[in-house]
């Protein structure tokens, strides 16, 4: 900072002229009567003697920006004062000129404090005369804005402001220590930034946005002169209001006058300057999330805000974090990718109006990086004016009764993300993408197969009598949907037709803890507190036979990201909203970085995204999805090489959705967030369904960009150990089931017979036929005679169901709530 070069003898003599005076001047406002005692001037000079010799300047509090991550859309802005610091260079010439004019005009000759202007006060205040002067340099006002600053207690704030003798020599003495230690230009800069302007505007930049629109560089005369007018008395100038208007219009032209007077401008220019009609053009700037860019993304800027206040490194307390957040400065660029964000508002709109119960919930999330691309859902990011409610009567008759109110068609509730009381929704089988996990890494390939038959009895225990067991048994007994049977299965064509008699004997043979903690670390929370005791008690979570049909609670941005960390080979990243942060200086903040961990092994998660590309439609690596998609239509709207999953709860109370290429994760759920046991249906396919927007926003997602086709897994974690069938053609019954059985495979006979040259009642083949995995399940075709060779393949004996268990598994270990 450049010092000036001062007369020592000059500094000595206004420190005493200031120090005497300084207790005459205030004591003469204040007192009349005593300011020629003597006792003043005494006061003032052992007071101005006894000050500190160096002046503390704090920053002021600085606007945060958060900007959408193409670095340039604005999302929010966050502040305690709409203040942004800009260099002298970007201030224009007019407005320096128009502040020295309406404030200080011999700022460029004094030392800090104008000892003329001290005197005429004191001779002014001490008259009888009602028009009361100040001595205050823009030097001096500085000051006592840096102190106002500075101070962390209210008392110290007061002392900053009020009319004392103490405050007055306080700031001479640091104004003259400022003049030596910076340039005329520094104070003047550092002051223009500092100024409040009014109507929400701190600084010179906020003020040329909130009255001009413009930046501070390009005011013109008339412009900064009737800023320059404000800073004296805001309130009573304020050009917005009908009183202040005329008030703010002369204030202008008085400004005007006095820039003619410094020189700064000629009486032509004045003239034409004060001819300009005054227009208020701009407007207070936006503050938090209530007031994004576009309602729409109140939802994501309510989870980016959510996550900083999480943060550590912004602070040990929740105060602290947020301070720093609405006073720092910060330019935020996030995650959310405008062309995905648009896509799904528009997806979800489409699907069902914001005045819907039903809320239609979707979640974009980048594999690899964790970065949330989109969060919408069929809401205004609002909140509701007590007095005139506008949502709509609870969907829950008892809550209604009592008369709550619903979250729509206005909330500012976490329905995306969870938290507040919010837990999530159960989400069906979009679940058993993490038993194929967990059984994957127990070494059982995608070709195990199961014959799934109509209803399963396992060997998890429940009442007795519960609507999930047996007949007259404790065994929990699923379903398939509509109680058809599944046919022999494996896991690509088991989870293609979403066949729940696969899934639960599979889970309960690698043991339903594995299951959990599979998907605990792909990212399920369990918000619940019964189910995250249970998700961490080993014997209670093996006890869980009804957890790999989605029964526990979660969100659509979990299930996006557990699917997205598939896609990434087991890569799993935080869910984070910011892609870069950086502070007033420019510097990059690290806590903007993706955070990844490896926690499923590469071959895992490529044969897991193997099965996944059945149920959408696509074709997994070995097109073995079997007949059955429950989501077919996927591939054909996206356009795009892709995996997933859809899943509904028992009684069809939610309906979820997982869809995801390469580059983008997009999950959704269909739900009632007041009322989970809701007597509406939530659909799939229909055009108010979960199908139809979570499609239609991978679509807009993937627009132009490039198709990337997923890694296929190896052939031992796809097929594992092939072992050749043995022949058992015209055998009897008995003799190829011992013949199967001695090759080390698992025989079952067919209930259907087949067109065949071998006699009726005799083997007429296998299925399948050639080669199989070790210990796999092999159908014995029975023969019907009649000549002529068929090697049907009837692996699917029977229409497999859609993912729904018809009378399904209990929600919580122990329980007999049916869910699926």
């Amino acid at each position: 900072m450049r010092k000036r070069d001062h007369n020592v003898l000059t500094n000595a003599a206004s420190l005493l002229i200031c120090g005497l005076l300084a207790g005459v001047v205030v004591a003469a406002a204040a007192f009349p009567a005593v300011a020629m005692s003597g006792l003043a001037a005494k006061a003032g000079a052992d007071t101005f003697g006894a000050l500190p010799g160096e002046l503390t300047m704090a920053r002021a509090p600085q606007i945060s920006y958060l900007l959408a991550s193409d670095g340039k859309t604005p999302l929010a802005t966050m502040y305690d004062e709409n203040r942004r610091d800009v260099k002298f260079e970007d201030i224009s010439p007019y407005m320096r000129a128009a502040i020295i004019a309406a404030e200080d005009h011999d700022f460029y000759k004094h030392n800090g404090v104008d000892l003329n202007g001290v005197a005429r006060a004191f001779v002014n205040n001490s008259s009888a005369t009602n028009d009361r002067q100040g001595a205050s340099t823009l030097t001096m006002q500085f000051v006592r804005m840096s102190i106002a600053y500075t101070a962390t207690h209210p008392a110290d704030v007061l002392a900053a402001t009020e009319d004392t003798s103490a405050r007055k020599l306080r700031e001479m003495r640091y104004a003259l220590q400022l003049d030596k230690e910076m340039s005329k230009d520094e104070i003047l800069e550092r002051y223009l930034n500092l100024a409040a302007f009014g109507n929400g505007a701190y600084g010179i930049f906020a003020a040329s946005q909130v009255y001009f629109n413009k930046k501070p560089k390009d005011l013109t005369i008339d412009e900064a002169a009737m800023l320059a007018g404000l800073v004296k008395a805001p309130t009573s100038f304020d050009p917005t209001t009908k009183s202040g208007y005329p008030q703010a219009v002369a204030r202008r032209d008085y400004v005007i006058d006095h820039m003619v007077t410094t020189g700064a401008i000629t009486k032509e220019q004045a003239e034409k300057a004060k001819a300009v009609k005054l227009v208020v053009k701009g407007k207070r700037a936006p503050n938090g999330c209530v007031a994004t860019n576009k309602n729409a993304w109140g939802f994501f800027c309510d989870y980016f805000y959510r996550w900083w206040m999480s943060q550590e490194t912004f602070g040990a307390t929740s105060y602290d974090r947020e301070r720093r957040l609405k006073s720092g400065g910060y330019t935020i660029v996030t995650t959310l990718d405008k062309q995905a964000q648009d896509g799904a508002d528009k997806a979800v709109r489409a699907a069902k109006p914001v005045t819907a119960k039903e809320a239609v919930m979707i979640a974009v999330i980048e594999p690899g990086t964790g970065r949330v691309r989109a969060l919408s859902v069929n809401r205004n990011f609002k909140l509701d004016n007590p007095k005139n409610p506008k949502n709509r009567p609870h969907s829950d008759p008892v809550q209604r009764a009592k008369g709550k109110l619903g979250n729509y068609p206005n909330t500012v509730n976490p329905l995306l993300t969870g938290g507040d009381g919010i837990t999530g929704y159960q989400a069906g089988s979009v679940f058993k993408i993490f038993t194929i996990v967990a059984a994957l890494e127990k070494g059982i390939p995608l070709s195990y197969t199961i014959n799934a038959p109509q209803q399963f009895k396992s060997e998890y225990i429940l009442r007795q009598g519960a609507p999930a067991t047996c007949p007259g048994t404790h065994f929990y007994c699923p379903t398939n949907s509509n109680k058809q049977p599944g046919g022999v299965k494996d896991m690509w064509s088991a989870f293609s037709a979403s066949t729940n008699t696969y899934f639960v004997p599979l889970q309960q043979q690698i043991g339903a803890a594995n299951v959990v903690d599979a998907a605990k670390r792909l990212g399920i929370q369990f918000r619940v507190t019964k189910e995250n005791d249970w998700a961490n008690d080993k014997t209670a979570a093996n006890q869980w036979g009804a957890f790999t049909l989605g029964v526990t609670d979660t969100t659509p941005l979990e299930l996006a990201n557990a699917y997205a960390t598939l896609a990434a080979d087991g890569k799993y990243c935080e869910p984070t909203p910011v892609q870069e942060i950086r502070d007033l200086n420019g510097n990059k903040l690290d806590v903007a970085n993706p955070r990844c961990e490896k926690r499923i092994s590469t071959e895992v998660a490529r044969a897991a995204v193997d099965a996944a590309r059945c149920p959408v439609g696509d074709n997994s690596s070995t097109s073995k999805c079997g007949g059955s998609r429950t989501a077919a239509n996927g591939r054909w709207v996206v356009g795009k090489p892709i995996a997933g999953k859809s899943g509904t709860t028992d009684a069809e109370k939610s309906a979820s959705l997982v869809a995801m290429t390469k580059q983008y994760a997009v999950a959704g759920i269909l739900a009632d967030p007041d009322w989970p046991q809701t007597n509406v249906k939530m659909k799939h396919n229909a055009p108010d369904g979960i199908n139809p927007p979570v499609f239609q926003t991978l679509k807009a997602a993937m627009a132009g960009k490039k198709a990337i086709n997923f890694d296929p897994p190896g052939q031992k974690i796809a097929l594992g150990d092939q072992r050749s069938i043995p022949g058992v053609r015209c055998l009897s019954i008995d003799q190829a089931k011992s013949r199967l059985s001695g090759a080390g495979f698992t025989p079952i006979v067919s209930s259907a017979r087949v067109t065949s040259d071998c006699p009726a009642g005799s083997a007429a083949g296998t299925s399948p036929e050639g080669r199989t995995i070790k210990g796999g399940i092999v159908t014995i075709t029975v023969s019907a005679g009649g000549g002529g060779s068929n090697d049907d393949d009837d692996d699917d004996n029977g229409r497999p169901g859609n993912g729904r268990p018809g009378n399904g598994p209990p929600t919580r270990p122990g329980t007999d709530r049916p869910g699926g």
